[in-house]
């Protein structure tokens, strides 16, 4: 029997028979590019079923080219597709790009009915990359989608709506919400600045290490609002603020850190900035910096972090062309190097059996279908 495309895979994902709809997941999972591409031409003839199960599938890749095929979605006469979508879209909300923010402002600029014009308020107000469409927003003729976009801009917090929101203070029914959202913008830069400054006068070792402890602590709660502000600390002149930048940015897990925590990783001069930025990486588990990792593994300080960061990469078949290098390190002499590199190489070999089980199921049930039609 011929291996069925990936196409023909995917309507599986709502068949009767529980391992041909595994073996369609499993397929999509491992399919990269080319599946989430054939997942997002199925959206356009398939059924309300399919389109449920596609949209859950396109939360669990996470590529961002999803993004915008899901919002169409979110018109579907189907309300179980619709939740769905919506459901997708939130799950992205860290990795959606501005294209998709864009669909969505356009979305509310048209919805009529106000309870899906709650459900796209909420997305758009969840997405890191909808600040640029949403500020587009304040200065659109209908003073409903000006108010809604100003809401927005208050609940998201993005020190890059300032200047749109001192331009929206000209119009009255702006202006006391964009007054309220720069004050809460300039308190949020004021209390970074301010802890940042008193995190450099400290002077020893120890005193230092505990400063940086306390810091971290203490701007955690500002969570997401912080990002784009901690990601211009990573160029500070103190080595230990760019630590303490690197340690937050792990630690709030937005994916607009990725890149600039691996610019640290490739070209900061002091060892300790590499080990959070790996630490951060790590934890945020995104597979962009692979290669990084693996050039990290021979430098001895910082081979323990790269293994951890590899082991909690999300997707784990991006791991499959190291997979010899895994092995060997498996006897390791540093029990923590060997402790991942077996983790990793237990997950490559679990995919690869599902895989052949799969391929074993679909190959049985070839033989039964040409029997049958014998």
């Amino acid at each position: 029997m011929a291996k069925e495309s990936i196409e023909t895979l995917i309507t599986e994902l709502v068949h009767e028979e529980d391992w041909r709809r595994m073996r369609a997941m499993a397929a999509c999972v491992q399919g990269g590019t080319k599946a989430v591409q054939a997942l997002i031409h199925a959206l356009e003839t398939g059924g309300a079923g399919l389109k449920t199960e596609i949209a859950g599938m396109l939360a669990r890749l996470k590529d961002p080219t999803g993004g915008v095929p899901l919002v169409r979605l979110l018109r579907d006469p189907d309300e179980t597709v619709r939740k769905a979508a919506a459901l997708a879209l939130d799950q992205m909300a860290g990795v959606l790009d501005a294209e998709a923010a864009e669909a969505l402002v356009h979305e509310l600029a048209i919805l009529e009915d106000e309870a899906q014009r709650q459900v796209v308020i909420r997305l758009v107000g969840a997405m890191p990359n909808a600040v640029g469409p949403v500020c587009a927003m304040l200065k659109h003729l209908d003073e409903t989608v000006r108010v809604t976009a100003v809401e927005m801009l208050e609940h998201l917090l993005e020190p890059k709506s300032s200047d749109a929101l001192v331009d929206a203070m000209m119009d009255p029914a702006l202006r006391d919400a964009a007054t309220r959202t720069l004050k809460k913008l300039s308190a949020i830069r004021d209390r970074i600045d301010q802890m940042f400054n008193a995190l450099r006068e400290i002077e020893g070792s120890s005193e230092r290490e505990e400063a940086r402890m306390a810091t971290v602590i203490g701007l955690l709660p500002i969570g997401r609002p912080s990002v784009d502000i901690l990601i211009e600390y990573l160029e500070d002149d103190d080595w230990l603020v760019r630590e303490a930048s690197a340690d937050l940015l792990g630690k709030i897990a937005d994916v607009r850190s990725v890149e600039p925590l691996m610019e640290r990783l490739r070209k900061d001069k002091d060892t300790g900035v590499k080990e959070l930025a790996l630490k951060a990486l790590g934890l945020i588990g995104d597979a962009r910096p692979l290669e990084l990792y693996i050039e990290a593994i021979p430098i001895r300080p910082l081979r323990v972090f790269a293994m951890e960061a590899l082991a909690k990469i999300k997707d784990v078949e991006t791991l499959r062309s190291y997979q010899e290098l895994f092995e060997r390190l498996k006897t390791d002499r540093d029990g923590l190097v060997s402790y991942n590199a077996g983790m990793i190489v237990d997950k490559l070999t679990a995919l690869t059996m599902q895989a052949e089980v799969q391929a074993g199921q679909s190959e049985q049930a070839g033989k039964a279908e040409d029997m049958h039609h014998e």
